[in-house]
This record gives structure tokens, C-alpha cells and sequence, in this order.
């Protein structure tokens, strides 16, 4: 302090204290010109000897006069030392930064302008504090006073020019500052860290892409912002550096891709637009450095095709097209165990594009690395199950498509087949409305006589009896109806003649037995009329019961469709085919007479020739009822049906099985029909049971059923 006082009047200090400004400038420029002629004789001692009063007594006393005057102080001696200052800048910059956090306002901004003063006169030798200065323009770019942040503003600018044109800036010891400062929220900030990014990013020899996985997050973040303003400096920054990206040979995807996989699932719409659309850049430029990433960027681009806005759908759709095209392999860093995951996961999605593209990944996978795909089966398997039950029609068509590939394996294609038997068992819905739609496509996609075999098979040991019953009539309704089927109808046709005709028929029997009208059908079809009859001869009182009436109905009209054209046409020979007569008679027997079914059945019978041909001679006719010409010459006309019959299926054991089956149904209703009711009311469910098949035949006619309650609906429709 002495020596300080022996160079510099005591009035002087005085006045550097003093409340008024133009007392404390004239002062400082007494300092300045004394510094000044100690700096030109060398007395560099006296000098820090001055430059440390001005830091001890001034910029750290107490009062706001003496911390203003210290920092107009120390810029003056700065000033005074010009090319020699950079000797003395441990001692002056330290306290100027210090005064950046002053509690007065004044102080802080009397600190932006001494730093602005000694950076103007040592520039480049200035960049050994950028990191320090940095931080507190980084602090006072949100200062709560305007004057402050104008001050702030005029620092900044000159502090980017100093850097632009330095060659000794450290981009490595300035990034880790950066990113730490990305994550700030305040506007100011935000902008101030925009601008030299931007700035920084200008300068040729200072490498920002290099960086950008260290920032990238935090540019992104900013893309939301409130203020119109940062959202589009921001984005004006990523624009720039993506233009880079694509004309820079070197670049590190995989950190970036990471960020990116993140930000495609923001609740900002310009957030996600923009981070899926560097994606898709990065998806064409990437190459292999991308490959072990693949997963998690399908992760983030499946979510945006069922985005609400259209651009983005529009590039995760191109995006989505474009990573499928990539044939990479395991070898690679191709992960196929992520990707499927990802896959499954987004089976779950509510949206039915995204569930549709993570099928079509997996149907990708299959087709491209089968035996890699097959070992994940277990973790995807249940998934794609589950998926069969799926709202959408076309997400359903593909799984079974997935599900056709899959079960080329044997294993595989039975565990398909009774897990739809359970899903059908468990879901009755699902049967009813998507039943038909999952069997067709499963014939199609597989062999329908494959298909069909399996689920008799596993039917046929299904101890849920109604369920086994509901389950034939399904089957056999689309065996009936479905035009994918029809080559599995002519098969059958041939039962009694082929031996293809003849197995196919015996394996799917042995589970028709459980419905009564399904196995009339397959004997219609099958043309085995012979065991048609039998079958209907061996039905009791207790079969004919409503559901079994609603069936025959179904069945009538079907008669009439073209797929029983052969069936129809066979009429016209009644002698060449008794039993065909017989059975349509015995079904007619069990409708009820005023019923639709009754007269549709009635009428086509009336058309039956009354006077058949039997070779090139009339047959003699004694009666007018065709049924009973028919039975007189049964004895003596044995029919190509029955004679095939004794060479091939035992009909007679047939009629044994059915009757068996049969006989279970009936003891399983008793069983529960007696576990509801009590004694006492046995005859009063006897009443209803009746009521039930008054009000079936009812209902077949056309009529109003009573207003009784029942457990017919009176609005369903027979067909």
C-alpha cells in the first residue's frame, strides 16, 4: 500500500471513491497516465502494488462507491499498461469477474464495463479466461436490469469477435461448460447460448460438428420453447449443422442417434417433426455406423407413423420404408432379439398403422433370418397370439399371415391351432364376429385340409361338450360356405370313391359328431345319403331343441345355394339316389310346418319327377309320393352309394361313434340341467322347454312370438 501511495496521490483514491461519476473517471484517469509512465521506466512492482490497493480497498470493500470506483480503477491501469498488460492479468480479471454476482445492480454493470475496457486492450490474450468469462455473461445474460444486460450485450459482442479471430481458443475446455449450460430454461440464457453456438459454429477452424452429440439434446429441448423467437434460432441451428452433417465424411451417428430416438417421442409437435426428420437423414447416410442402432430408432419411428399430424407420419412412413430396404446382418451388430421387442411392444399400440408396421417388421425378419427369428419365437410367440384378437381386420390377416410363416414347423402350427381353439373357447365374441375371418385366411395362407385336420383332431378331445358342439358348427358353416374352401368340399364329394375323400372325411367325423346338423352336412356333402338318414333315424326328443331347429333352418337354405347345386340337380333321379330323398323327407319330418324352412324344403321336393326314367324303359309307378316309390324298390336298386360304402367306411361304426358322442351331449345336459333346477321344478322347466320350442318355430315362421319371456331372441334371424 505504501508504495501504491508513494505513485498515487492520496486524492486521487479519494476521488475514486467519491458518489459522483465524474469525480471517480477523473480519478481513473489519473491512475491511468501515472500506469502508464511506470509501465514506460519498467516499475512493473509499483504497478502491482497499485493494481492490488485498487483490489483489496476497492472492488472488495463494503461500500458500492469504492467497488464501482476499483473496477473503473483497474480498467484505467489496464489501459495505462497497453501491450504490457497482459503481465498483470491474474491480478486485474479475477476481481472484475468477481463483481459480475455484486448484490448492486451498478456494480454489476460498471464490472461488464471494465471487462469490456481490458479486453479491448489485451483481445487475443484474453481467451486464457474464456471459460470464466463465459460463465458469468452466461449468469448476467438474464440479469434482472436492463442497463446490466445491455452492458452484457456490448461485452458479448466484442468477447465473439475476439474469439473469431484468435488462434489460440480451446474448443475442448469450452465444450464441457456448454453442455452443462444447454440444460438452462431461461429465455436469455437459452438465446445467449444460440448465439455462440452459431458463432462458434462459423469459424472454420474451430470443429462444432465434431462436438454436436455434447449440445445436440440441448438444442432440441430449445425447439420447444414459449418464445417464438429461440425456437426458430434454434432450429435455424440445426438446419445448419444437418447441412453439415450431409457434407461431412466424418460423423458420429450413433451418440446423436441416441438423442434423436429420444426426442421422436416429445409432446412437441415441432420437437418430434424435426428430430424425425434428422432420423431419416441419418437413416440414408448412416451406413453401418447406425446398425446397433437400428432397434431403437425403429422404436422411435413406429410410435410417429400414427402421429396426428400429417408430415410427420408422412417422413416416419419414408424413414420406416427405408431402414427396411437395409439388409444388415447379425454379424453386423444387427440385433434381431431388440428389434423384435420393439416389434412386440408395439403390438400394443393403440394405433393400427403403428401395429400394422411392426407386423410387417416382423414378417421382414421372418423371410429374411428365419432360424434367428424361430429362437426369439418363445418371447414373441404369446404376442402374436394375443394379436389374433386384434379390432382390425387387416392387422388380424396380417398376423396370420406371420403365424402361417411360423407354423411351417409342425410344433408350431399345432400350438397355433389350440390357442385359437382357447381363444374361441374363452372369447365367444371373437368366434362369432372374427371365427369366420381367421379360418378362411388360415386355409388360404396353409393347407385347408391341414388346417381343418387339426382342429377335428383337437376337437375331437375337447372336454367342454357345448363348446365342442358351437365350435363344429363353425367349422362347418365355413366348410359350407367359404369359397376358399371349395377345393376341400370337392375332396369330400369323393369320400365314398377316393381314398383322399375317404380319410379326409373319417378324421373330420370323428369331431362332427358333436353337432347333429354338422354331421347331416358332412354326409351331404360327402354324397354318403345311405348314413345321412341313419343319423337323422337316431335322433331323440331330446335332440330336437332349439338350437337344433335354428341349424336345420340354416341348413335348408343352404340346400339352395349354388354349392349344393350337385345336390339338387341329383333329384332328378330320385331311384338313382333313394336316400338322398329320404334324408331331405326326414329333414322336412322334423321342421315344423308353417316354418320357412318347411315350405322352401316342400317346394323343392314338389319338383322332383313324379315319373324318373330307370334306363331306357318307365318304371312302374304305385304311388304318387315319390319317398314311397323310392321305398319299393329299395330292396331291388341299391344305389353306387351304398355299394361304395360296403367296399370303404364301416357306416355302421360310424353310427355307433355318433350315437356315443350323442349320448355324452345328453348326459352333459341333464347333468347340468339337474344342478339348476330343483325337484319341485322340474316340471314347470319341462313347461319352458316346451314354451322355448313353440317360440323356436315361432320365430322360423315369421311370426310375433308371445311377449312371454324366453330365452329366443325374438330379432334373430334364422340365417
Amino acid at each position: 500500500m505504501a508504495d501504491a501511495l508513494s505513485v498515487i496521490p492520496a486524492s486521487v483514491f479519494r476521488n475514486l471513491a467519491d458518489k459522483l461519476y465524474e469525480k471517480r473517471k477523473n480519478a481513473a484517469l489519473e491512475i491511468e497516465g501515472i500506469v502508464k509512465q511506470l509501465a514506460q521506466t519498467g516499475e512493473h512492482d509499483k504497478i502491482s502494488a497499485v493494481i492490488n490497493l485498487l483490489v483489496t480497498e476497492f472492488t472488495q470493500s463494503p461500500q458500492s462507491n469504492h467497488r464501482k470506483g476499483g473496477l473503473i480503477g483497474l480498467a484505467a491501469a489496464t489501459v495505462g499498461l497497453t501491450t504490457e498488460a497482459t503481465q498483470h492479468l491474474e491480478q486485474i480479471v479475477p476481481p472484475v469477474l468477481n463483481s459480475f454476482l455484486d448484490q448492486d445492480s451498478r456494480v454489476r454493470y460498471y464490472a461488464c464495463e471494465a471487462l469490456y475496457n481490458i479486453a479491448k486492450v489485451v483481445r487475443g490474450d484474453f481467451i486464457v479466461y474464456f471459460n470464466q468469462i463465459f460463465d458469468v455473461l452466461c449468469k448476467l445474460s438474464s440479469d434482472t436490469d436492463a442497463n446490466v444486460q445491455s452492458a452484457t450485450h456490448l461485452l458479448d459482442r466484442l468477447i465473439k469477435d475476439i474469439v473469431t479471430e484468435s488462434d489460440q481458443f480451446s474448443i475442448e475446455e469450452f465444450i464441457p461448460l456448454l453442455r452443462e449450460r444447454m440444460h438452462v430454461l431461461s429465455p436469455y440464457v437459452r438465446q445467449f447460448l444460440v448465439g455462440w453456438i452459431t458463432v462458434l459454429d462459423s469459424v472454420p477452424d474451430i470443429d462444432m460438428l465434431g462436438f454436436l452429440p455434447d449440445f445436440l439434446d440441448g438444442l432440441f429441448n430449445m425447439l420447444s420453447d414459449s418464445s417464438h423467437e429461440i425456437r426458430q434460432q434454434a432450429d435455424s441451428a440445426l438446419s445448419e449443422f444437418l447441412l453439415e452433417i450431409k457434407n461431412s465424411p466424418n460423423v458420429d451417428y450413433g451418440r446423436m442417434a441416441e438423442i434423436l430416438v429420444e426426442r421422436a417421442a416429445s409432446p412437441d409437435e415441432f420437437t418430434r417433426l424435426t428430430s424425425i426428420t434428422w432420423i431419416n437423414e441419418f437413416v440414408k447416410l448412416g451406413g453401418d455406423q447406425l446398425v446397433p442402432y437400428y432397434a431403437d430408432i425403429l422404436g422411435a419411428i413406429l410410435p410417429c407413423i400414427s402421429d396426428k399430424e400429417e408430415k410427420i407420419r408422412v417422413v416416419a412412413r419414408e424413414t420406416n420404408d427405408e431402414l427396411r430396404t437395409i439388409h444388415a446382418d447379425p454379424a453386423e451388430g444387427f440385433d434381431i432379439g431388440n428389434i423384435l421387442s420393439i416389434s412386440r411392444r408395439q403390438l400394443t399400440s393403440e394405433w393400427e398403422a403403428t401395429r400394422l408396421e411392426a407386423l410387417h417388421w416382423i414378417a421382414t425378419l421372418l423371410a429374411r433370418h428365419r432360424s434367428e427369428v424361430i429362437a426369439y419365437l418363445n418371447e414373441i410367440f404369446e404376442s402374436l397370439l394375443r394379436a389374433l384378437s386384434d379390432p382390425s381386420d387387416e392387422v388380424v390377416l396380417l398376423v396370420l399371415e406371420i403365424h402361417a410363416c411360423i407354423a411351417e414347423d409342425d410344433q408350431h402350427f399345432r400350438h397355433l391351432v389350440v390357442f385359437l381353439i382357447h381363444n374361441f373357447h374363452s372369447d365367444p365374441v371373437l368366434l362369432e364376429k372374427r371365427g369366420a375371418l381367421i379360418v378362411r385366411r388360415l386355409c388360404v395362407l396353409l393347407d385347408a385340409e391341414r388346417v381343418y385336420r387339426e382342429f377335428s383332431a383337437i376337437l375331437e378331445m375337447e372336454d367342454d361338450l357345448d363348446f365342442a358342439s358351437i365350435m363344429v358348427q363353425a367349422l362347418n358353416l365355413i366348410l359350407i360356405t367359404s369359397s376358399e374352401l371349395a377345393t376341400l368340399r370337392e375332396l369330400l364329394k369323393q369320400s365314398l370313391t377316393v381314398p383322399a375323400g375317404k380319410d379326409l372325411f373319417l378324421s373330420l367325423y370323428s369331431s362332427w359328431c358333436h353337432s347333429p346338423m354338422a354331421t347331416i352336412s358332412l354326409c351331404l356333402l360327402a354324397q354318403a345319403y345311405h348314413h345321412a338318414s341313419a343319423v337323422i333315424q337316431s335322433l331323440g326328443e331330446e335332440d330336437i331343441n332349439v338350437k337344433f331347429l335354428m341349424q336345420l333352418d340354416k341348413l335348408i337354405r343352404m340346400l339352395e345355394t349354388p354349392i349344393f347345386a350337385y345336390l339338387r340337380l341329383q333329384l332328378l333321379e330320385p331311384f338313382k339316389y333313394p336316400w338322398l330323398m329320404k334324408v331331405l323327407y326326414g329333414l322336412q319330418m322334423l321342421l315344423p310346418q308353417q316354418s320357412a324352412a318347411f315350405k322352401i324344403l316342400r317346394t323343392r321336393l314338389k319338383t322332383v319327377p313324379r315319373h324318373p326314367l330307370m334306363g331306357d324303359q318307365p318304371k312302374r309307378i304305385t304311388s304318387e309320393n315319390p319317398c314311397i316309390q323310392m321305398l319299393q324298390i329299395e330292396d331291388g336298386n341299391r344305389n353306387q352309394d351304398q355299394m361304395n360304402v360296403q367296399n370303404s367306411i364301416n357306416f355302421a361304426s360310424r353310427l355307433q361313434q355318433f350315437e356315443q358322442v350323442q349320448n355324452q351331449h345328453r348326459m352333459h345336459f341333464k347333468s347340468q340341467k339337474s344342478s339348476r333346477i330343483s325337484p319341485s321344478s322340474a316340471i314347470s322347466q319341462d313347461l319352458q322347454t316346451s314354451e322355448e320350442l313353440r317360440q323356436a318355430a315361432a320365430s322360423l315362421e315369421g311370426s310375433r312370438p308371445p311377449s312371454r319371456s324366453s330365452v329366443i331372441n325374438p330379432g334373430q334371424s334364422a340365417h
